[in-house]
């Protein structure tokens, strides 16, 4: 089914729906991450060891699987609580400002898609600092209910048709490794991955946690949409 309804330009009162649309969207990385989490060497190292220490000092089985059972819960809060982390620091530095970061600067924009009044997906972009002529995708997100309709695809053509029509040669965008429905639609839409990295932050080269950078060239003829 494809999308046949509005994708307009962000206006103040749909400040509250993009922040409950980011914030649910992210907030369902969390069980993929813990997944991610519990695959990597180190956390299966980690519980191997503490299973057979424990095994070995209580001479029973049932203190070690309630200390693994333990290991885990804890783990998947902290997921929990570096997802909430990342949302905070977001709507502080843009998504609970959209109109100060992506409406008054220049070549930047933000979108919504408009179902029946109802803000069910958006998508922003902003000049990529780093990488002159390009153009980058932020902030896309859909809401769970309206998937498979095209919305995200028609986000995906309404920036890269904003940066097209001013003058930049590009569009990158970074998503994570859980997101791989996002890596399948960036595909499908055109973009190559360019490079994939780990942020250099403690926690995230301890959990491996891998960004890919995604790039779409554009055909000034507009055909490649």
């Amino acid at each position: 089914m494809e999308y046949i309804e509005d994708i307009r330009k962000y206006r103040d009162d749909d400040a509250e729906a993009v922040k409950e649309t980011f914030t649910l969207g992210m907030s369902e990385h969390v069980p993929s991450t813990f997944m991610h989490l519990l695959k990597q060497p180190l956390t299966q190292m980690v519980l191997m060891c503490l299973f057979c220490a424990l095994v070995t000092s209580s001479k029973s089985f049932l203190l070690p699987i309630l200390a693994v059972t333990l290991f885990l819960a804890g783990a998947r809060q902290f997921v929990i609580y570096m997802f909430n982390s990342y949302i905070d620091t977001s709507l502080r530095k843009d998504v609970g400002k959209i109109s100060e970061v992506y409406l008054k600067q220049k070549d930047s924009g933000f979108w919504v898609a408009d179902v029946d009044g109802r803000v069910v997906g958006m998508v922003g972009c902003l000049p990529k600092q780093d990488t002159p002529g390009c153009l980058e995708l932020k902030r896309m997100s859909v809401r769970r209910s309206h998937r498979g309709m095209g919305i995200a695809k028609a986000l995906c053509r309404t920036v890269a048709d904003f940066t097209r029509d001013r003058g930049y040669a590009a569009v990158v965008l970074y998503t994570s490794v859980v997101q791989t429905d996002a890596q399948k639609l960036y595909e499908h839409m055109g973009y190559e991955k360019t490079r994939e990295f780990v942020i250099p932050e403690l926690v995230a080269k301890i959990t491996n946690f891998t960004l890919f950078e995604y790039r779409l060239d554009l055909q000034r003829d507009g055909k490649n949409d």
